[in-house]
Order: structure tokens, then sequence, then C-alpha cells
């Protein structure tokens, strides 16, 4: 195996690392107080390919392969400070731009993915409900024929984007007998639709320049051509966001991980306590070189699930191996680094705790831990 980037994938990390340690840093900890989502800063990540990165060039995007569509997150992750933004994009690309350029029309592809990969359109996944979380065969929200086409009635929440998005990949029952493999089924819904309504927007413990609420659909009318991948389609086309969101969303948390793994061995190097460098010290040493282990192994995971998106049929596994390593890894670290810093790392004048804040999510988000956990018991039959 060679584990070395090629020449392109060398030049596209630099790029981004360039771009966003340049462009999308400047302000974060008052962007983070104010809970500010920034749509000029989403316009310059999509002049930078970053909201379209896999859809071929006839839609709009790059036309990257999976694993350097994960280095580019990767490198997004380590040169941007804000991750609320990186979530973002992520969401948008991963659960929204990724099954429309895989499962969709052509129609639906060219109506949609130029304006996702251009910045002009902003996309939210609405998948969870109040009552149903990760038990998605409690799902309430349903859509019924009507006409030429279903009218959509439910509440969903927690929606990544949902209160600035243009579009949103709605999950409704369309035939309950079936339950939900088979009788769910994902719908492309316009925000000007009548009946379509963003209710509240939740204040959150951390990524909160990511804009995140509740999305209300009051006999909305969508036509027959509304529908992504096919009545009753719709579990299979969140399994496969959810495997591309794991695999390459996470990647981003390997660049967070790494930026704060250098900023810790910087200030130990700097830091004297007793005499000498605190890097001295054996208790400090090694919370760092668990540091390194971490990022090391978690690269590892995260970039042979990205590659498998395109060639393994255990890619759901992997994925959820690499997912869960790196959320408990990236919350390991960032406690870590608070240790590590001491007094300062508890102050919100440096970066230090917002990562704590940030990281905490990651347990969460696209599974939880506990889910990942059942998913990897179920590939080995237990």
């Amino acid at each position: 195996m060679d584990f070395a980037l090629n020449e392109e994938q060398r030049i596209l990390r630099g790029q981004i690392l360039r771009f966003a340690q340049d462009k999308l840093n400047k302000d974060v900890r008052q962007r983070d107080r104010d809970q500010v989502f920034q749509r000029e800063l989403w316009g310059a990540c999509a002049q930078m390919g970053l909201t379209g990165l896999p859809v071929p060039q006839a839609y709009g995007g790059p036309g990257l392969d999976s694993l350097s569509t994960a280095i580019a997150i990767d490198a997004l992750g380590y040169g941007c400070e804000d991750s609320g933004l990186v979530f973002s994009i992520c969401a948008h690309l991963l659960a929204c731009v990724v099954p429309i350029w895989k499962f969709g029309t052509e129609e639906q592809k060219n109506r949609y993915l130029p304006g996702l990969c251009d910045g002009t359109l902003i996309a939210a996944n609405a998948m969870s409900e109040p009552e149903s979380g990760s038990d998605a065969f409690a799902m309430q929200t349903r859509a019924e024929p009507h006409g030429d086409g279903f009218l959509i009635n439910g509440t969903k929440t927690f929606v990544s984007n949902g209160p600035v998005a243009d579009v949103a990949v709605v999950f409704a029952v369309t035939d309950r007998a079936k339950g939900y493999f088979g009788g769910i089924t994902s719908f492309l819904v316009d925000r000007a639709l009548p009946g379509y309504r963003v209710a509240q927007k939740f204040e959150k413990m951390g990524l909160r320049t990511s804009p995140i609420g509740e999305l209300v659909f009051e006999d909305v009318f969508v036509s027959k051509d509304a529908v992504l991948g096919g009545v009753g389609g719709g579990s299979r086309l969140f399994a496969h966001s959810m495997d591309w969101e794991r695999a390459c969303l996470f990647a981003s948390h390997i660049g967070t991980m790494e930026r704060l793994l250098e900023k810790a061995v910087a200030y130990t190097r700097t830091r004297r306590q007793s005499g000498q460098a605190i890097s001295k010290h054996q208790a400090v040493a090694h919370k760092i070189a668990d540091m390194k282990m971490q990022v090391e192994a978690a690269r590892l995971l995260v970039y042979k699930a990205a590659w498998g998106l395109e060639r393994s049929q255990s890619v759901s596994l992997d994925a959820a191996v690499s997912k869960l390593f790196v959320s408990e890894s990236l919350v390991r670290t960032t406690l870590d680094v608070v240790q590590v810093f001491g007094g300062y790392g508890f102050l919100s004048e440096f970066e230090v705790e917002r990562a704590v804040r940030d990281a905490i999510g990651s347990k969460l988000y696209s599974g939880t831990s506990e889910i990942q956990r059942n998913i990897i018991a179920g590939w080995l039959g237990l």
C-alpha cells in the first residue's frame, strides 16, 4: 500500500490550507460568541470548490474522488479555526449534495447541483424529529399522495443549516406498513413552497456559527419530480449519505486535532515550571504523545473509509469504526489540551475552550457513539 499523497493531492491540500488560514479565521471568537453564520464566507468556500468537492465538473463541482475529498476536508479542518463553518459545509455537502449527485434524476442534478456547488444555494438534511432521533423507525412526518404529487406534513428538528437553507432533503413516511425499509421516501423541498416554515433556531454548546433549528411542513405540496431516489428508497439513500458523512466529515476533525497538537507542542516548549519547559515533564509529554498517536491512527482509519466509498462493500463498517474512533479521540484531545494549557486553556481568549465545546457534539451527530458500536457489532454478527 502506498500511503503518500500524489502530486495533485499535495497541491490541493496546500491550496486549501492557505485559503482557510488567510480567509476564514478573522474574528472567529466574535462570530462564535454572537452565533453568526456569514454567507460571504460560505461564498468564498464555494469559490474554492469546497461546497461541491466530489461533484462532477458537468454539474459544477471539482469532480474529486472520495479519498481526495477527505484530504480536502482534512486540510479545511486544519486551516480553519471556525469549526461551525466547517461543519455547515460538510452537512451541506455530504448529507445533501452527495445524495442528489448519487440518486438524483438528470433534471434534479441540473436544477440543484450547480447552485449548491457555486454557493448560491445552501442545503439541509431533514431527518431527525422531536420523537425520533436515533430511532428512525419512529418517524412521524408523512407524505401522502395528492394529485400529481405528495402532501408533506410533519416537524423536523436538529436540522443543521435549517435556518438558512434554500432547499431541504426531507425524509417522510410514504408506506407505514412497510416500515423504515421500503416505507420511507426522501424529497427535495424548496424553502419557497407554501407551508414550508422555519420554526425555532436553537442555541447550542458548540459549533455556534453553524445554524441549527426546526423545520415545519404543513400541507407542503411537492410534485412527483421532487422524489429523490425513488418512492420507498429513503432508507438506502440515508444510509449512503451517512457513509459519506462518517467517512469525510470526520476528516475535518483530524485537521483540528493536528492543529491543536501543534499548538500544545509550541506552548509546552515555551511555558516554564520548576525551572524548565513543561514539555520536559513526563506527565505533559505523555499527553502530547497520546495526541500524536490519536491523530495518526485517526487519519489512517478515515482515509481507509473514504477510499472505500468507491471501492469497498464493507464501507459502512469502516465508516462506523472511523467515526467512533475519531469522535472519541477528538474529545480526548481537546480535554488534554486544556489540561496542558492549565488555567490559560480555561479562558475564552484562547482557542482551546472553544475546541472542547465544538468537539462534544461529534459523539452525537452522524449517529451517536452507541449507534456506531451497534453497527460494528452487527457487522461482527453479534
